[in-house]
């Protein structure tokens, strides 16, 4: 057993960790415990669901079948349907059938932390809000939400300043909704400003809310694409900048750095960083291939699986 898995376990140091931030559900406690969890984000199968080919309430099941014992949903897949509480009682007790865990629901399309006025902030707080209470009701830890932002996207210091201003005060604001059914508000690195590890981070810190957080995607690291020029972050940097914050993390087994070049992820580099920084959550396989959907989710949850086996052998 590494020395990295009996860090927090006295309850001295695991009081410490939670004080600064870093989820309870995110420590390992037991022996037992595998140093990290494994779960299947909605999106690796959008095809199959935009499609047609599968129903959102169907996902849970599929996913099951396909060696997976938890799940993240998508918002977009049951856009209409957050306070429908019949339809999350299905979603709910199919997943509780199949002994599945829910972790998360990614949001999309509910407006801009950093909209342009007041009026479409505190529009994008209200929003959100129905989001929360389904992520409780299905017994989600968090909601994922987007750092997007009015303010042009720019390297300059000065607009990346205004754009953390701008997006703190509404992230703060669904943070203290959401503290009151102990639910999580998280920033995925999904473009723009947010794909910057250095301002993601900076931005949860100026936000200084126990609920806000990141969920560290490995391949979001590109800022702007013009053509054929590709702005990037590197992602091994980026991880290691936003996993003092995560309260989840999502892979994709495609990684880029600072000069817009992409590369296959080294598993065993990336989570090892990921571990170094105490987190021992579900880690969210992100990605399919358009036709070969289930075959690419194994082939990832394969690799993945045996660096765990290798890294908890260490």
């Amino acid at each position: 057993m590494t020395n990295r898995r009996n860090f927090l376990k006295t309850s001295g140091l695991a009081a410490a960790a939670l004080g600064l931030g870093i989820p309870e559900f995110a420590l390992s406690k037991t022996k037992a415990d595998p140093i990290f969890k494994i779960s299947l984000a909605q999106w690796s199968v959008n095809p199959l669901l935009f499609g047609g080919k599968m129903d959102n309430l169907d996902f849970a099941i599929e996913a099951k079948k396909h060696n997976f014992e938890a799940v993240e949903y998508v918002n977009q897949f049951f856009m209409d349907k957050a306070q429908d509480k019949a339809y999350l009682q299905e979603m709910k007790t199919r997943a509780e059938g199949e002994g599945v865990t829910n972790v998360l629901i990614m949001v999309d399309r509910e407006g801009q932390l950093g909209a342009a006025t007041p009026e479409e902030r505190r529009q994008t707080v209200e929003n959100h809000k129905k989001w929360v209470e389904a992520a409780k009701f299905l017994g989600c830890h968090s909601i994922r939400i987007n750092a997007y932002t009015a303010v042009p996207f720019s390297q300059d210091p000065s607009a990346e300043q205004e754009a953390i201003d701008v997006c703190s005060s509404t992230l703060r604001r669904i943070c203290e909704f959401a503290d009151d059914f102990d639910i999580n508000v998280i920033i995925e690195n999904h473009g723009g400003f947010s794909s910057n590890g250095k301002w993601l981070a900076e931005l949860i810190k100026q936000t200084a809310h126990p609920r806000a957080g990141t969920l560290p995607d490995f391949g979001n690291f590109v800022m702007k694409r013009d053509g054929d020029e590709i702005l990037s972050y590197d992602s091994y940097r980026g991880v290691d900048e936003l996993m003092p914050y995560a309260k989840g993390v999502s892979l994709k087994p495609r990684v880029w750095d600072d000069q817009g070049r992409e590369f296959g992820l080294d598993y065993e580099r990336m989570m090892k960083l990921v571990l170094a920084h105490n987190y021992h959550g579900y880690v969210g396989i992100e990605h399919g291939e358009r036709g070969r959907e289930w075959e690419t989710i194994e082939e990832v949850r394969v690799n993945l699986d045996q660096v765990r086996r290798t890294l908890e052998n260490a």
